[in-house]
């Protein structure tokens, strides 16, 4: 179990946990009433600290390493779930995944994000920073769905994209900006969950829908809090102040209309019950596309552009 930097409190009570197992394992000693007591512990202090987290708090958490990502939910969630590869122009990007998948009997297609459980497997994965070709195999899937009347569920978990010259060299920019233009026109139902990071134009890329939805403990912003201190204080050392400033938590997301609701975790994170935090989700995919499935494509499509129309909206007053 890794702890994060304001959870060493529960460090401290699991270690001692894990010595009175192990004395009562080796001495044959019943010592149910002091591990029942250290148990009860924990669940306090760990509802103590999640219920006062600040935002570079969940900031970290969203990054937090053993935190499920998108193939993590498709094999939680998904009855069936067939990977597809390529944008069918350059190669294959591992940092975006998607396919055909059926939740119970739903058929869909699923895309989104994906970082990696090991050092190699970051690797692998980019870090979950696609480039254009990630978000041009995104754009294929999506237009498969369409074809065939599917909705689109995608999962946004990036720190941004892929910013190396050769992913600008082919594109980068307009791929994002296509996307974006795309999927505003989808005749099929959108629907975004912010599972993680979701950083930028690299968010962005896949995060176009109907519906757009947080997870409780991650955030949504232009830029990430230690490159805006970077930026303002030449420094990463102020990056707490920046995540306080930038709000970009879910909460402040909701408050500021510019997603439509927020998925609790449960207590402790989503990396502490991967399978809990994947039946929440699931129930709620399957409500919210009962919601969605029924609407008349060319009045979803409108409704769809008058919701990302009204975002940023301001009034002048005479002076």
């Amino acid at each position: 179990m890794i702890f994060m930097e304001f959870e060493k409190p529960l460090e401290v009570l699991f270690d001692q946990l894990e010595q009175v197992k192990k004395i009562a394992l080796e001495g044959n000693i019943d010592m149910s009433d002091q591990i029942s007591e250290l148990e009860l512990r924990i669940k306090t202090k760990r509802k103590e600290i999640y219920s006062n987290l600040t935002g570079w708090q969940r900031v970290q958490l969203s990054r937090h390493p053993e935190r499920p990502y998108t193939l993590n939910y498709t094999s939680l969630i998904c009855k069936k779930f067939i990977e597809l590869h390529g944008d069918r122009n350059f190669k294959d990007d591992k940092a975006i995944v998607g396919g055909l998948a059926q939740i119970d009997n739903l058929s869909c297609v699923i895309i989104g994000h994906q970082k990696g459980n090991s050092t190699k497997q970051r690797q692998f994965r980019n870090f979950g920073m696609p480039n254009p070709e990630g978000y041009r195999k995104a754009l294929r899937l999506m237009k498969l769905a369409e074809r065939f009347g599917l909705p689109v569920i995608t999962f946004i978990d990036t720190p941004g994209a892929f910013p190396g010259i050769e992913a600008e060299e082919r594109g980068q920019a307009e791929a994002i900006a296509r996307n974006l233009f795309e999927m505003a026109q989808l005749k099929v139902p959108i629907i975004c969950y912010i599972i993680g990071e979701g950083a930028s134009g690299g968010a962005l890329g896949i995060g176009v829908g109907d519906r757009v939805f947080m997870l409780e403990n991650t955030w949504y912003s232009v830029i990430s809090p230690e490159s805006c201190s970077s930026i303002l204080w030449r420094s990463w050392e102020f990056k707490e102040t920046a995540a306080e400033a930038l709000k970009l938590t879910a909460d402040h997301m909701e408050s500021f209309g510019l997603i439509d609701g927020i998925l609790k975790e449960p207590v402790g994170g989503a990396h502490a019950d991967h399978e809990a935090m994947a039946k929440t989700l699931k129930k709620h995919i399957k409500i919210t596309l009962e919601e969605l499935i029924p609407m008349d494509p060319d009045a979803r499509v409108t409704l769809r552009i008058e919701k990302y129309s009204k975002m940023g909206k301001f009034h002048e007053t005479a002076q």
